[in-house]
């Protein structure tokens, strides 16, 4: 499903609409007869995952920013509008593509009820095993009627190398040389540098609205499209 905001080169999209996304592609294979002509790793246009930075098929640079939310409704009126204001030049201030993307999962209580169990074998007071007892039953009954769903939010800021300083995508499949492997390096580090320089402009944009900002590494990054090829894993907290 989509999101309530589009503007240019800025897109809001839900975790939904990626794997939609994705099932489209699926679908744009299968039409052109690419059944069975390999693994379903050729469907995910990712090349490769290094020094926290996602680098495309087509040669784009990716990074991807996890962002806290704000509690809206409990701010006075005052700050509702320096939110607003600020929000408001954080979007006017991006020159550069960037997605803003909601992910929502259903949350994996039973890591949470093991612990309990655990305590509850361990506790020596009778009147409070019973209480821990109790707990647990509400607990599993709560979540068996109502779906518990955690939200993470990312923002996803790419770059798109220019033909001259690419790092083995277009210019390579252009002229069929990927160039020394020293160059190929120098080319990453300079299209990273150009990406970070991006990602600061993210971050100072959100962090003065009053949102908490972290860059994912490489792991957190294996991890995020893990889950989105797999969305039917146990969730892992980042």
């Amino acid at each position: 499903m989509g999101v309530g905001y589009k503007r240019t080169t800025t897109g809001f999209y839900t975790d939904s609409t990626v794997r939609w996304d994705f099932f489209l592609l699926y679908l744009f294979y299968m039409s052109k007869g690419y059944e069975g002509a390999g693994s379903s790793q050729d469907l995910i246009p990712i090349k490769e995952i290094r020094d926290g930075v996602v680098i495309m098929n087509d040669g784009t640079f990716r990074a991807i920013i996890m962002a806290s939310s704000v509690n809206f409704a409990l701010k006075s009126e005052e700050e509702q509008q320096g939110i607003i204001y600020q929000f408001q030049n954080f979007l006017n201030s991006i020159k550069f593509d960037t997605q803003i993307v909601i992910q929502s999962r259903k949350f994996d209580i039973m890591p949470y009820i093991n612990l309990l169990e655990d305590r509850k074998k361990g506790q020596t007071n009778d009147l409070l095993k019973i209480q821990t007892r109790e707990y647990i039953e509400f607990v599993k009954s709560f979540t068996e009627q109502y779906n518990v769903m955690t939200k993470n939010f990312f923002v996803v800021v790419s770059y798109q190398p220019s033909i001259g300083n690419d790092s083995g995508g277009l210019f390579s499949r252009i002229t069929g040389k990927k160039g020394t492997a020293a160059q190929q390096e120098t080319s990453f580090e300079n299209n990273r540098s150009q990406l970070e320089q991006r990602v600061s402009v993210v971050q100072q944009g959100l962090t003065r609205s009053g949102i908490r900002v972290v860059s994912l590494g490489t792991e957190e990054l294996t991890e995020i499209y893990y889950r989105i090829f797999n969305p039917g894993e146990t969730e892992k907290k980042l």
